[in-house]
């Protein structure tokens, strides 16, 4: 017997733990399933469109992450893509919705480039993120001296969501492209962006000076 929306609902109501909630809020997501049982939910109910597409129109958090991870992104036209991100304000459906759809769309490049410079700093933030990806793995056709200028400019005042995402793309380019590598170190010094962000033992600092530096150090080890 097929799922239905409330089949799902449900699953995930019986799910809650207001202990997970409590933390998923202090980082802006309202919802508390633990995401390896989710991700089990969405695992039983495998690919299926119509109730991915159900899913993300009740506009509840948990119902939205298994909505992604059951979608066909191939499926999605450019304008339900742009529409869903700009209704996606939680940060952990923002992400998934990015990580899992859009980087797997046919419309990713169109939508990167259309979401790089719009005045919404969440959706700008998608499209830097979205720009990391290709300074990683498919940089040409990328101005790298321009995107660096854009970041030297603009990321010490940015917006939280949109600073993280540029800060992301000055990493990636130092670890990625040796040529730009010295630039790169000497904005992430000069800006001092979450210079002092803490972060727990055994993982790198997101300082771009310390992340650069740790990746370059992992990749000569290699």
């Amino acid at each position: 017997m097929e799922s239905t929306v409330s089949d799902v609902l449900a699953q995930l109501a019986a799910l809650e733990d207001p202990k997970i909630r409590a933390v998923n809020e202090r980082h802006g997501d309202d919802h508390g399933v633990n995401l390896s049982k989710l991700r089990a939910v969405a695992k039983d109910l495998k690919i299926q469109q119509d109730l991915a597409v159900q899913l993300w129109a009740t506009g509840d958090t948990a119902a939205r992450l298994v909505a992604i991870l059951i979608s066909r992104p191939k499926l999605y036209t450019a304008a339900e893509l742009d529409a869903m991100l700009r209704d996606a304000r939680v940060p952990k459906v923002h992400d998934w919705l990015v990580s899992y759809i859009v980087k797997k769309s046919p419309h990713v490049e169109e939508l990167r480039t259309a979401w790089f410079a719009d005045p919404d700093p969440v959706v700008a933030s998608a499209g830097w993120a979205l720009t990391s990806d290709r300074v990683a793995k498919s940089p040409d056709g990328l101005d790298l001296p321009g995107l660096l200028d854009l970041i030297e400019a603009q990321m010490k005042d940015a917006p939280d969501r949109l600073q993280w995402a540029m800060n992301e793309c000055l990493a990636g380019i130092g670890i990625h492209h040796p040529e730009h590598r010295a630039r790169a170190l000497a904005i992430g010094e000069r800006l001092g962006v979450l210079e002092d962000y803490p972060t727990p033992p055994g993982c790198t600092s997101p300082y771009a000076p310390i992340w650069i530096n740790e990746m370059v150090r992992r990749q000569a080890l290699v």
